[in-house]
């Protein structure tokens, strides 16, 4: 078996668990039945509609990102759906327990999209090479990074609230726990790992985004001193001069010059942001607006070559949640425009959308968004459409 890939880019007690629910029932558009229609057989979503057999559509052909499929079961629990949402969770229950190999509370980036299997481990996403007979892994796919280990958490903490069910908060405890353990550093929590077991590549550039994630998901576990070390980084990461957030620290320690959406909009929809972060909001529609001047998009960085659709929708949820009536409508009016016709909003309005980051596989910037239906997308749709926040399920 070769493991190489072109980079990033058990059945569930349903009818036991319905009389538990106490989440009330929220207005529910397209999106969100959209995706709670594609919870049917159990097991996790994929991320996205592919159409075609080149590189990208390889790799994502079976890929269900943890990430991904996190923010849509957090979305079916806005929307009033925990049921749907439920099948997500129990999935990643199953992945954290009959990893391949880890047995320390990780979760890898993404696994095999579909059922769960009855037994055994749980399978990861890849693909037959026909023309050299190997069986072929990405090695972002089976890496952790530790915002995703984050988000699990979050949707885990989430649905044990929702449900009232224990082992969902012993799942992001365990999570919680190799988190401190192996990715915590003198600043925030680290960036995680690249590659297969058993010596993964550790990342050693902090990223502002994890560490709001953290600071969440650890004060919602009931840990308040390893949230407030992640908050104290993204505290750092606030440049009042220009008022916006940092990315992070590259692994050398200077700060990361790159602009992103994430983190600058997470921390506002986090519990109790500080007043001044609002101005995030402004920065990030002037410097990633995309037309510049009269915003209808974000794009994922500065170079306005395209709009970047999940980015687009949590600037609409955050607009909405600003009082921003205007912008909000301008961004809710291009995610309607640019859903998919079976329902997903697409990730980007372009073929190929750039982001000038590195998937770590190489030193270039060769991390691309393509334009195919995108659950996350859906996903962070359907909060912004809702106007729940995330962080605050």
């Amino acid at each position: 078996m070769e493991c190489r890939g072109p980079g990033r880019h058990g059945v569930p007690r349903r009818v036991a668990m319905l009389a538990p629910f106490v989440l009330a029932a929220a207005p529910v558009g397209g999106w969100a039945e959209t995706l709670a229609g594609r919870v049917t057989r159990g097991g996790l979503l994929r991320s996205y509609d592919v159409a075609g057999a080149g590189p990208f559509d390889q790799a994502h052909g079976n890929c269900a990102y943890v990430y991904d499929n996190a923010v849509v079961g957090l979305a079916l629990l806005a929307a009033g759906r925990p049921a749907a949402a439920l099948v997500l969770g129990e999935a990643l229950l199953q992945a954290q327990a009959r990893d391949r190999f880890w047995r320390d509370g990780r979760l890898r980036n993404a696994y095999a999209a579909g059922p769960v299997p009855a037994d055994g481990r749980y399978p990861l996403p890849g693909w037959w090479d026909a023309a050299t007979a190997k069986w072929i892994e990405d090695r972002y796919q089976v890496g952790t990074a530790t915002g995703v280990v984050a988000w699990a958490m979050l949707f885990w903490l989430a649905l044990g609230r929702a449900t009232g069910e224990g082992r969902f908060h012993d799942a992001a405890a365990r999570a919680g726990d190799w988190v401190e353990r192996s990715v915590r550093v003198p600043r925030g929590y680290a960036g995680g790992f690249l590659g297969w077991e058993p010596a993964p590549t550790r990342l050693g550039w902090i990223s502002t985004e994890h560490n709001i994630d953290l600071a969440v998901a650890f004060a919602s576990l009931g840990r308040p001193e390893p949230a407030a070390h992640a908050k104290s980084f993204v505290g750092a990461m606030w440049d009042a001069a220009d008022g916006h957030f940092q990315t992070g620290l590259a692994p050398d320690g200077t700060v990361n010059p790159h602009p992103a959406a994430d983190a600058n909009l997470w921390p506002l929809l986090a519990p109790s942001p500080s007043p001044a972060w609002g101005a995030a909001l402004g920065w990030l529609v002037a410097h990633q607006g995309v037309p510049a001047g009269d915003a209808r998009g974000i794009d994922f960085d500065d170079d306005r070559d395209g709009i970047w659709l999940e980015g687009t929708a949590y600037a609409a949820l955050a607009a909405r949640r600003a009082g921003q009536v205007e912008l909000a409508a301008r961004l809710m009016g291009t995610l309607k425009a640019e859903t998919a016709p079976g329902g997903l909003v697409w990730a980007t309005t372009v073929p190929q959308l750039t982001t000038g980051l590195s998937t770590g596989v190489t030193d270039s910037a060769d991390f691309f968004y393509f334009r195919r239906p995108h659950i996350a997308a859906t996903g962070w749709a359907a909060l912004a459409e809702i106007g729940t926040s995330p962080f605050e399920l």
